[in-house]
Parts: structure tokens; C-alpha cells; sequence
């Protein structure tokens, strides 16, 4: 059946108080983050894909995200780069979910928003949660720092994992936040948690950011927490030791972004995404640069948990 621009599978599900978490890719998805954490709870849930664009190409560049072939039982298999909604129920806690893979869209970024806000108001959302992550000047030696805003019930579940900080920056944004702003005036509670990994080692997937945002949404909604296993993350960051340790430049580097970043949790005024004294005094030499470049393809890995 069709809502709007989605074309969903049926029967539908019975669903009630659904909550809906959402990623945002390539935008706000460095390292991979946002979509590790939803693979991770669409496993553990164990949930079936509810439904995707019917026209994707409406909205998207074909020649920006390419369309894939694939050999599935011999059989060739085109697919075309979507939006795509999973439905799960979440038995322990009696509680239903729909993940969201988004894609940034390349045009009528305004129907696109709407027709993703149209889903989840037909589906009777209670919450839109989105996550991601994002490269900012702080170190792999301290605990991945978490960013968002959240309701009054989530900040008293995830204190102390979960830094609640005035969004202060002006700039160039994602058109998709305008479905933040649709449910907003739909009384719809909104809130995102955002994950700052470290700038100067691009890792394609960051297992220690995915970690630990999955760790901060077991707290919020009651998921299992052997889901935010950091296991693979802190043996990613590890290698990253070793690998810098002979480098002085680049340890050099990680004492000023050490400084950095345990001055801003000591003051929590400090915009994080915004000090540009520290930024402009931190820039990478090209040598340096190149260095960090090397050292980050060298630890990245393949995994189960990649989508395309």
C-alpha cells in the first residue's frame, strides 16, 4: 500500500506507542555510526524491512549515489539507492520501533521531509529520535563524547553519558532537519544525540563511537547493555596508540586536544563545535596530515555489519 511517497509492505503491523530512530547519512554519519547502532538493534530485535520510496529517484542523483548490481542465488539483482524503514517489537519491554534510513536528498528536499514526516505521523510516533556522528578536534585517549538534546525523562536515564549543551551554531545544515521541525509543531518530541570522533584518524567505521551511542540508547529506552560491547572500538583505538606512539608531532597534537577537551567538560558553557581559537591554532601539517591518512586506512576492516 502507499503513504504519500512510501510504498509499505502488508499486512501492516499493530503497532502503539512507537518510537521511531532515525540516522542521516552521509550527512551526520562519519565513521559509520548511525548505521552500525541500527544494524546492531535491527539484529538484536530482530526486524523486518516495513517499507521504502516508491520513486527514490524523485529525490535522489543516481549519479551521486549509484544504483548496485548484485548476484543474490545467481540471479542478477538491480537496486536502486532508498530510503528504507524497519519495523521491530521489542517483547521485553513491550515496546514497538521503526528505524529510519535516511539519505540526504539531492532535490524537492521539502516533499521528501514532508513525506517522511507524514509516515511517522501516520503511524503514531510518540518519539523521533536521530543519532549520528560527526569529526570534531577531540581525542581517541578520552571517552567519546556525546552531544544532543533530550527530553526531561532521557537526560535523568543517561546523566553523565550524555553532554546537554546549547546548540549555538549557524550555518549549513541538512534539509532533513526540517522533520525535527515538522513533529515540533505536531507536539511530537524530538531529540538527537550526536557523536564526536576524533578528526585526525577517519576511521570508515568507528566501532568506539558506535559503542557508545549504543550504550547512551540502552539507557534511554531499556535495550540489553551487552549491545554497547566496546570490545572492538577499544581495540581499534589501541592500535591507534601503537600507532602513533613513535610520532611526536602527532603526540604533540593529542596533549592539546586532551587540554581542549577536558576543559570543555569542565565548563560546560564552552561550545564545543565552536571555539575557533582552539580550532585555528590546531591545524594539521601536510606531513602530519598524510601521516593520520595512512594510519587510519590501515585500521579499517570489513565488517557484518555494513550496509551499502
Amino acid at each position: 500500500m502507499r503513504i504519500g511517497e512510501f510504498e509499505i509492505n502488508e499486512p501492516l503491523p499493530k503497532m502503539k506507542n512507537t518510537r521511531a530512530i532515525a540516522m542521516l547519512r552521509p550527512w551526520v554519519d562519519v565513521g559509520r555510526v548511525g548505521t552500525l547502532v541500527l544494524n546492531r538493534l535491527e539484529r538484536h530485535l530482530g526486524a523486518t524491512e516495513l517499507g521504502k520510496l516508491a520513486k527514490p529517484g524523485r529525490y535522489f542523483d543516481f549519479t551521486r549515489y549509484r544504483p548496485r548490481m548484485r548476484i543474490v542465488n545467481g540471479q542478477r539483482v538491480f537496486t536502486s539507492p532508498n530510503t528504507i524503514v524497519h519495523y521491530a517489537h521489542d517483547k521485553e519491554n513491550d515496546q514497538d520501533y521503526l528505524f529510519l534510513h535516511i539519505r540526504e536528498p539531492h532535490s524537492m528536499g521539502e516533499d521528501y521531509t514532508d513525506a517522511i514526516t507524514e509516515l511517522l505521523k501516520y503511524f503514531d510516533v510518540s518519539e523521533y529520535c536521530r543519532i549520528g556522528g560527526m569529526y570534531d578536534s577531540v581525542p581517541h585517549t578520552r571517552p567519546v563524547l556525546v552531544t544532543g538534546s533530550l527530553t526531561p525523562e532521557h537526560e535523568e536515564r543517561v546523566s553523565g553519558l550524555v553532554s546537554i549543551r546549547k546548540n549555538t551554531y549557524q550555518g549549513p545544515t541538512s534539509i532533513v532537519n526540517l522533520i525535527h521541525e515538522n513533529l515540533i509543531s505536531s507536539e511530537v518530541p524530538s531529540v538527537n544525540l550526536m557523536a564526536h570522533l576524533p578528526q585526525y584518524v577517519q576511521l570508515d567505521e568507528d566501532h568506539m563511537g558506535a559503542s557508545r551511542l549504543m550504550t547512551v540508547l540502552c539507557s534511554m529506552y531499556g535495550f540489553p547493555q551487552k549491545l554497547g560491547d566496546p570490545s572492538r572500538g577499544e581495540q581499534q583505538y589501541q592500535d591507534i596508540n601503537r600507532a602513533v606512539q613513535n610520532n611526536s608531532e602527532v603526540r604533540s597534537l593529542i596533549e592539546q586536544l586532551e587540554t581542549y577537551y577536558d576543559r570543555t567538560l569542565v565548563n560546560p558553557d564552552n561550545n564545543l563545535e565552536n571555539d575557533d581559537e582552539f580550532t585555528n591554532n590546531t591545524l594539521l601539517a601536510p606531513n602530519i596530515e598524510d601521516f593520520l591518512r595512512e594510519v587510519g586506512g590501515r585500521l579499517d576492516t570489513p565488517t557484518e555489519d555494513e550496509e551499502d
